[in-house]
Formats: C-alpha cells, sequence, structure tokens
C-alpha cells in the first residue's frame, strides 16, 4: 500500500513538473497600439514658427533639428532637439511613452536652460494635446501644446499658456517637416 502510493505520488510530481517544462517562457512584453502611435514622430525632422511676445522674452523667428528614435525595447520615443531663437541656442531632450493604467501618453523634457517639464497628453484623429503645470514666479501656469499632423511629414503646433486655465494666451505657432 505504502509503495502505491509512493509510485503515484512520484507519477503525480513528474506529469506536474513535465507540465510546467513544456510551457514556454514569459513573453518579453511588447508595445501596444497605442504606443505604436508614437512612430510617427521617428525620423529627422525640421521645425520652424514664431514666439510671441510676451513675458518670456521679445518673441521672434525659431528654428528646430530634431532627431527622434525608439528607446531600446520600443516602449519609449527619444526626442532630441537643437533650438535657434531670439534667446539664442539651446538643445533639449524629451522621452514620450504611454502609460496604460491612466489612459495618457506621458512626456518628460528637459532642456540646455536648466528648464525641466513633464505633460500628459492624448491623440484624437490627427490632434495630440499635451497639458502641463508648472511654477513661475511662484505662481502655477499651465500649459496646452496642441499638434496636428497635416501628412504623414508635416504637422502644425501651437502653444497656449494659461494662469487660470480658462483664459489661454498663444505663446509659440509653427510648422515641422520630417528629412528624408
Amino acid at each position: 500500500m505504502m509503495r502505491r502510493t509512493l509510485l503515484l505520488s512520484l507519477a503525480g510530481l513528474f506529469i506536474s513538473w513535465s507540465a510546467t517544462l513544456a510551457q514556454e517562457p514569459p513573453q518579453m512584453p511588447k508595445p501596444g497600439p497605442e504606443v505604436q502611435r508614437l512612430g510617427y514622430f521617428v525620423g529627422k525632422w525640421q521645425g520652424e514658427g514664431e514666439l510671441k511676445p510676451g513675458p518670456f522674452g521679445p518673441g521672434g523667428k525659431f528654428t528646430t533639428s530634431d532627431n527622434n528614435e525608439w528607446f531600446t525595447g520600443g516602449f519609449f520615443l527619444v526626442m532630441r532637439s537643437d533650438e535657434k531663437s531670439p534667446m539664442g541656442n539651446g538643445q533639449s531632450m524629451m522621452v514620450v511613452g504611454y502609460n496604460a493604467e491612466q489612459k495618457v501618453y506621458t512626456f518628460h523634457s528637459i532642456d540646455s536652460m536648466g528648464e525641466a517639464e513633464t505633460a500628459t497628453g492624448t491623440v484624437q484623429g490627427d490632434t495630440w494635446t499635451w497639458l502641463g503645470e508648472s511654477k513661475m514666479g511662484g505662481r502655477s501656469l499651465k500649459s496646452r501644446f496642441t499638434l496636428k499632423e497635416l501628412s504623414p511629414t508635416s504637422y502644425s503646433m501651437k502653444l497656449d499658456m494659461s494662469t487660470d486655465g480658462t483664459n489661454w494666451m498663444t505663446m509659440m505657432e509653427g510648422k515641422a517637416t520630417k528629412v528624408k
């Protein structure tokens, strides 16, 4: 009887162990369609536009040269930008991804003027809207960056700022074109 119990136990362990070994190893996660949507921005882009006069400076023309590529794994887009504006030349680096739990795009930026920004974004059709909030001089300042895809190789952009979230002032407008 004991021998039979032992054999049945060993047989059960063998079957259980065999089933465990037969399972495939866990698969690496793959980016979902929301992340893949960021692929629109991959590549080199040239931008130009106008900064509006206001509390951030005198305004004037600006140009950008951007190089955007997937970070290893394909979940985040790393964007590097060289800018020329009336305030001088500068650089920035941005990381863009998607938060599936909150169902929003994420944006993190640092620049050569010592500024760091974060924002969350949504996309409706061909229009991306990014909302952020920061402090300046002890006051809360809200930002709204709108980007409209005009074609697979061009987009328009606009940056609005507000102190109350109701009354918005346009700070920048421009356009970017993908470089072949």
